[in-house]
């Protein structure tokens, strides 16, 4: 079996500044010499939160994906902002996608959303005991519809591609074997 070398970093070379990530281009060097550049993109960390009704029901988001060009049925989620840790960033998201807030937060799991090519991590809640506050806001630039799904239907919209969002099927994932 061969050997995973290490490798570390020669140089670094911003390409590009956005308020979702930054670009860079990394030069490389593992031991005895190879080198090789790649891409490497800095995003801010994520998070992605299961609100579970005591009635079994989740309490999910309806958008419209640009990557995908598609609409996209996933749980509440979002980046981190600058300051917030996971948990706050979580109880915000939660707050701005469905205007819910949850009395009980269970942490699930870290995931690395894309280790090819991302810096970032994505923290995965469970969060319970929902209490409706406010109608949704949003983060200004985004059109959400909130509906509840019962988690037996969760599983077979993942199944049957309805639920396609891979960080969306790692938190039901790290639910079930929680």
């Amino acid at each position: 079996m061969r050997e995973v070398r290490p490798w570390r970093r020669r140089s670094v070379r911003r390409v590009y500044d956005h308020p979702l990530f930054s670009l860079e281009e990394q030069e490389l060097e593992a031991d005895g010499g190879d080198t090789r550049k790649v891409i490497v993109l800095e995003p801010t960390d994520w998070i992605n939160v299961i609100p579970l009704a005591e009635d079994g029901r989740v309490l999910m988001v309806r958008q419209w994906r640009f990557g995908t060009a598609a609409e996209s049925l996933e749980i509440p989620g979002g980046m981190v902002d600058p300051g917030e840790d996971l948990r706050q960033a979580a109880e915000r998201e939660l707050m701005e996608e469905t205007g819910h807030r949850a009395r009980q937060w269970t942490k699930l799991g870290e995931v690395d959303p894309n280790p090819a090519i991302q810096t970032n991590r994505c923290g995965l809640w469970l969060a319970t005991g929902l209490e409706w506050v406010q109608e949704p806001q949003g983060d200004g630039d985004e059109e959400i519809s909130v509906e509840w799904v019962a988690l037996e239907k969760v599983r077979e919209l993942i199944l049957s591609g309805g639920i396609r969002h891979s960080l969306v099927v790692a938190a039901f994932y790290y639910f079930d074997h929680r």
